[in-house]
C-alpha cells in the first residue's frame, strides 16, 4: 500500500510540477556511492564484499534507497511538496550505479534522466546530473575535462548540461568535484584555480553568447557540488568574479538553523565545501542544508554531524559525510 500511495503522490506531483514557476535544484556529496563490482581500470577495490569494508550487496543496495529517500524528502512537506526539478549528485561511480538509483530504488517511479561523467580520477567517482524529464528537457551534455598538474593526480571532469525548462526558457547547469585538498590547502589550491578558470571561461562564454543575441534575456546559468574550498577561497573569488551570486553561503540548517550552519563537520567545526551559484537571469528563493534527524549522529556532547557510511574502515550505516543544499529558484526573463 505505501507503494502504491508513494507512486501515487510522485504521478500527482509530476503533474502539478508542470504548472509550477518554482524549480527545485539539489546538490549532494553522496560520499563514495560506488557498486560492488571491481572495475580494473580503477583503484575501486576498497569498495568490494572482500574488501576490509566489506561493501556487500545490502550494504549497497540499502544506501542507493537513503539516497533516493534523500532526494525524494528535499522536494519539501505536505501540499507544498514537488519533485526536485533538477539533482546533482558528487562522487558516484558509474551509469551501473545510477541506472540502479533511478529504475530500481525508490525512485523508480520519479521518471528521472540522468547523465554522467566519464572521468579519469583514478579510484573512478564521477559527477551526475538527476533531471525531472516532465519539466526538463536535455539539449546537450558534455564533460569538460581539467588538465592534470604535475605531481597532482588526475581529477573529475566538470559535467556540463544545457536542458529546456519552461517555453522557450533554457538552464545551463554545470556539477562539479573540484580536486582534493589531500596533501594540503596550498600544495592542492593552484589545481582549484585551475578548474576555476576552465568553469568560468566556459561560463564567461556563455554569458557572451546571449547578450550577443537581440532583445535577449540574461543567460540561466546554475552551478552546484563540491568545489573543496570554502567561500573565502580563491578559486569561489575566481567564479564569483563572472557575475555569479552564491545564495547557499547564508544557508543553514532546515530543522537545526542555530547549529547546522555548514554541509559537513571538520575537526568539530561546521563548514561549507558544497556551493550553488546563480547568475542574474535566476532568482533564489530559498536556499538551505537539509538536515533531518535521520542524516544526523548526535555525539555525547549533544553535538550533531552527518551520519556518514564508513568512518575509516567502520561501517556506520548513514548516507553521507555531507549534507545536501536545497535551491528554491525562479527564472526570470529581463529583456
Amino acid at each position: 500500500m505505501k507503494k502504491h500511495l508513494l507512486l501515487f503522490g510522485l504521478t500527482l506531483s509530476l503533474t502539478l510540477g508542470l504548472h509550477s514557476q518554482t524549480f527545485t535544484a539539489v546538490s549532494y556529496n553522496c560520499e563514495n556511492l560506488f557498486d560492488i563490482r571491481h572495475d580494473t581500470l580503477k583503484n575501486d577495490r576498497e569498495f568490494l564484499p572482500e574488501s576490509e569494508r566489506h561493501w556487500t550487496f545490502s550494504r549497497f543496495w540499502r544506501k542507493v534507497n537513503d539516497v533516493g529517500r534523500v532526494i525524494l524528502q528535499t522536494g519539501g512537506k505536505g501540499e507544498e511538496w514537488r519533485l526536485p526539478d533538477i539533482v546533482g549528485l558528487v562522487e558516484v561511480e558509474n551509469d551501473s550505479v545510477m541506472q540502479t538509483l533511478t529504475r530500481r530504488s525508490m525512485l523508480r517511479g520519479a521518471e528521472y534522466r540522468y547523465v554522467i561523467t566519464d572521468s579519469p580520477d583514478a579510484r573512478g567517482v564521477d559527477v551526475a546530473l538527476l533531471y525531472n524529464s516532465l519539466t526538463c528537457r536535455m539539449l546537450h551534455s558534455e564533460g569538460v575535462r581539467i588538465p592534470k598538474v604535475e605531481g597532482q593526480r588526475r581529477t573529475r571532469d566538470i559535467l556540463y548540461a544545457h536542458l529546456a525548462v519552461r517555453g522557450d526558457d533554457t538552464l545551463h547547469v554545470f556539477v562539479v568535484h573540484f580536486p582534493s585538498r589531500a596533501g594540503g590547502q596550498r600544495t592542492t589550491e593552484s589545481y582549484r584555480l585551475l578548474a576555476a578558470d576552465i568553469l568560468a571561461s566556459r561560463i564567461d562564454s556563455i554569458q557572451h553568447s546571449h547578450s550577443a543575441q537581440e532583445n535577449s534575456s540574461p543567460a540561466h546559468i546554475l552551478v552546484m557540488g563540491d568545489f573543496n574550498d570554502y567561500s573565502h577561497n580563491r578559486s569561489i573569488t575566481r567564479l564569483l568574479s563572472t557575475g555569479l551570486s552564491e545564495p547557499s553561503a547564508s544557508a543553514v540548517g532546515l530543522y537545526h538553523p542555530a547549529e547546522v550552519v555548514g554541509t559537513y563537520r571538520f575537526q568539530q567545526q561546521w563548514e561549507s565545501l558544497d556551493h550553488i551559484f546563480v547568475s542574474s537571469g535566476i532568482a533564489a528563493k530559498q536556499c538551505y542544508i537539509y538536515d533531518d534527524e535521520w542524516l544526523l549522529d548526535v555525539s555525547n556532547a549533544g553535538d550533531h554531524r552527518p551520519r556518514r557510511t564508513y568512518l575509516g574502515n567502520f561501517y556506520q550505516g548513514g548516507v553521507s559525510d555531507h549534507l545536501p543544499l536545497v535551491l528554491r529558484f525562479e527564472i526570470v526573463n529581463k529583456r
